[in-house]
């Protein structure tokens, strides 16, 4: 599943993006409103953790811009702000839930949960491509009915994938996308991921569904 963290507070920012990393999250990161709201028009999120004290846009502007466009993805306000009355407000804006800082990060995970379970009920959470199956719910991966084992990291890098099945993604987006770190030009990390992948999607089947792109890096599509 993939998560956005919108939060001004950088170490804070930072320390979310890891405890939803570390239960196998993939994490985007971003610091005000309105880089919210680009990436949320760029990219399908599972949830959306949002800052309600935030520059350029406030958490509200965020919220009320992102339902007025149709975009349900399930929003989880985090503020200092803790009367009835802003709470009351966020829920009314759109949001889906409200946590008061300072927060136990379990709280948070088991908030994010359960905003993601809601949201699931309303879409698909399988991916399908070829006869592999990847279920962003339950992490449950399998190919022409085959269960696959894979580690939280590898899911990370097969669901960005899936869910940008047929387009070329560089070594670059992935890594910035699954570690949530600036690519440095030196790291090998995405290289050793995808030929993990391909041993556990494609060896073994006749049809290869990794394809590299050389000099532009991966996609994940059938072939014909």
């Amino acid at each position: 599943m993939r998560i956005l963290v919108a939060e001004d507070e950088r170490d804070l920012n930072r320390l979310i993006a890891k405890s939803l990393e570390e239960a196998g999250y993939s994490v985007d990161r971003c610091h005000d409103g309105g880089e919210a709201m680009d990436f949320i028009r760029s990219a399908e999120y599972d949830a959306v953790v949002l800052d309600v004290m935030m520059p350029v846009m406030s958490g509200h502007e965020v919220v009320r811009q992102m339902r007025a466009e149709g975009i349900a993805a399930p929003v989880l306000f985090l503020t200092a702000l803790d009367s009835v009355d802003d709470r009351v407000r966020g829920l009314d804006l759109g949001a889906d839930d409200y946590l008061i800082k300072p927060f136990a990060f379990p709280e948070l995970l088991a908030r994010v949960r359960a905003v993601t379970r809601k949201y699931a009920g309303v879409k698909s959470t399988v991916i399908e491509i070829g006869g592999l199956k990847i279920d962003t719910v339950s992490h449950r991966v399998s190919r022409d009915g085959k269960e696959l084992a894979l580690s939280a990291k590898e899911f990370a890098v097969l669901e960005f994938l899936a869910r940008n099945s047929g387009a070329v993604l560089s070594r670059e987006r992935i890594e910035n996308n699954v570690w949530n770190y600036d690519y440095d030009g030196g790291s090998n990390v995405v290289d050793v991921y995808i030929s993990y992948l391909r041993r556990k999607i494609d060896d073994g089947f006749e049809k290869k569904l990794i394809h590299t792109v050389w000099g532009a890096g991966w996609t994940l599509r059938e072939t014909e």
